[in-house]
């Protein structure tokens, strides 16, 4: 788990909670069905408009990346790397085979496999670097579902902001009712903006990074077996390699 995201999301929703009774109103005041559907279901209905169902599905099965985020630990498999590049100078590429049952990443596994069964390095590299790009659109289009919802919410908020101010005016005459309309209007402007600024922007960006970070681990992959497919030295592969980390 990811403590540094956790803690940033529960201290957005009580930076919001705290500031409103600090500024005199109540926590109850936050709450308006109106508003909530305006902003929210809105919000999700112009994403419907948006994206095709595989997209958003893809888009919800990445959300858990931004609290368990996959571990990036390029030394290491830099180091792993290096350690195939040796078994390969000793037993030969097929003494790669015994490696491919240790490994859980696809990515990679392809990778050894194309390896192993002696695909030129022009090759290897070309068929890897189109499993890149594809995962790296595809993940792409999942962290622009958020930035998108970052975009759409404020928009919301200004409607049900203008839809609040409406019923406002059409019963100025019942004083009764022109409180539950200016509250729709202030508390949907907030959940629009609070919506885009401190959840969807965030979580589009932090996944960005996380996918940037994905795209450079398989970069490291596919120039570290490319240069073991065209027999380099285990050293000068690592020196190589080690470029990605500066």
């Amino acid at each position: 788990m990811d403590l540094v995201s956790i803690i940033g999301t529960i201290l957005g929703i009580l930076v919001i909670i705290v500031g409103t009774v600090l500024k005199g109103s109540t926590v109850g005041a936050l709450w308006n069905p109106a508003a909530f559907v305006i902003v929210f279901f809105g919000t999700f209905a112009a994403l419907l408009v948006q994206n095709q169902g595989k997209v958003l599905k893809h888009a919800l099965s990445m959300l858990s990346m931004i609290y368990r985020p996959p571990r990036h630990r390029p030394d290491d498999l830099i180091r792993r790397i290096v350690g195939w590049s040796e078994i390969s100078r000793r037993q030969g590429l097929l003494g790669l085979e015994s490696q491919i049952d240790s490994e859980s990443d696809p990515f990679i596994i392809k990778g050894l496999q194309l390896l192993v069964d002696g695909s030129e390095p022009e090759v290897l590299r070309g068929v890897l670097e189109v499993d890149l790009d594809t995962r790296e659109s595809v993940d792409l289009a999942g962290a622009k579902v958020y930035e998108n919802a970052g975009i759409y919410s404020p928009t919301l908020g200004i409607i049900g902001a203008v839809m609040g101010l409406m019923a406002v005016m059409q019963n100025l005459a019942d004083p009764s009712k022109l409180g539950h309309g200016i509250a729709a209007a202030f508390v949907a402007t907030i959940y629009g903006v609070a919506l885009a600024n401190m959840f969807m922007l965030p979580m589009a960006a932090r996944l960005k990074g996380l996918i940037s970070r994905q795209t450079q681990m398989r970069e490291i992959v596919i120039e570290g077996l490319a240069s073991i497919a065209q027999g380099d030295n285990p050293r000068q592969i690592e020196a190589r390699l080690q470029g990605y980390l500066e």
